[in-house]
């Protein structure tokens, strides 16, 4: 691997890299959790289109009824990595956690899973764009050519992006694990929306079936708009709300941030930044397009994969 000169702050547990900012208390009872029947896990690797598949699951779930205040997402769509105990066993039911732990460490046969996978190139990108903006990584002034060193590496959050595709991938058909890609969400998010509705349970199909306003309410409240200005109204969330056990891990990340004392100039972190496909045309160069297909390629032989993301 080239000389990097700068990394993001991350720290290790079971082998598996996290971010610093993370509470390690939360993040250990998360890892412990035996989940149960059920339960509901979205999983894929980090900026792959878990915020995104949130959205929908929980307007699914929802049956399309509108949040009260977008605070709300944080407790109905929660991040188990970040919960606590009391937190995961206390989340509003049916509901669904986000994580980004491998297949190994989080499969049981009584849950179901949302599974999401995204070109790697792009999710390169887009977690440089996430790690460089949020200021509990402490990266605000790193490059993209370092960082391209270490999603090749596998030493991001998460580990390697091609072990924890090739961790689900051979469950894919699992009658417990739903699987699409970004790629797909973009291409027909209302064909996603159905499958994962029978997926889920009869009375969600039921309810589009009955009523085509839970199903128009359902894209339009998941779609990329609206999740954008969610999202802001959420960065403006401050201790002074009447918090309870579910920003247990939220709490511990905005003192970790403090601590860091980013620049006030920094660029304005966004959860949601362009949600398009192709991105990385504008910022991989012809050496680390050459250099990430060959990873690709030995990483995903004899697999679908190779024609969910095409080379290019």
């Amino acid at each position: 691997m080239a000389n990097v000169i700068k990394r993001p702050q991350y720290t290790k547990m079971n082998g598996l890299l996290y971010p610093e900012m993370f509470s390690p208390k939360c993040f250990q009872e998360a890892l412990e959790y035996k989940p149960k029947p059920g339960d509901v896990f979205i999983d894929a690797y980090p900026k792959c289109g878990t915020t995104w598949m949130q959205n929908v699951a929980m307007y699914i779930f929802r049956k399309g009824k509108e949040l009260e205040k977008s605070t709300d997402f944080l407790k109905l769509a929660p991040y188990i990595d970040l919960l606590g105990m009391e937190g995961i066993i206390n989340m509003p039911r049916p509901g669904a956690f986000k994580t980004h732990l491998p297949y190994y460490m989080l499969h049981s046969p009584d849950a179901k899973y949302i599974f999401v996978a995204r070109n790697p190139k792009d999710c390169c990108v887009s977690f440089f764009y996430y790690t460089r903006d949020q200021p509990g990584f402490g990266y605000w002034d790193g490059e993209f050519d370092d960082f391209f060193e270490l999603f090749m590496a596998g030493e991001l959050g998460y580990n390697d992006y091609f072990n924890h595709l090739l961790d689900w991938y051979p469950h894919r058909n699992d009658p417990n694990i739903f699987y699409t890609t970004y790629e797909d969400m973009k291409k027909d998010i209302k064909s996603v929306i159905l499958k994962l509705s029978r997926f889920l349970g009869d009375e969600y199909v039921e309810a589009i079936e009955k009523d085509n306003a839970v199903f128009n309410n359902i894209i339009r409240y998941s779609g990329f708009n609206y999740m954008k200005k969610m999202m802001s109204e959420m960065r403006n969330l401050r201790e002074s709300e009447d918090m309870d056990f579910t920003f247990t891990g939220l709490n511990h990340m905005y003192e970790f941030n403090k601590s860091l004392k980013p620049p006030e100039d920094r660029p304005e972190f966004e959860e949601v930044r362009k949600g398009i496909v192709g991105d990385w045309r504008n910022h991989f160069s012809v050496d680390q397009t050459e250099r990430l297909n060959r990873k690709f390629l030995e990483k995903m032989k004899d697999t679908e994969v190779l024609q969910w993301f095409p080379i290019e």
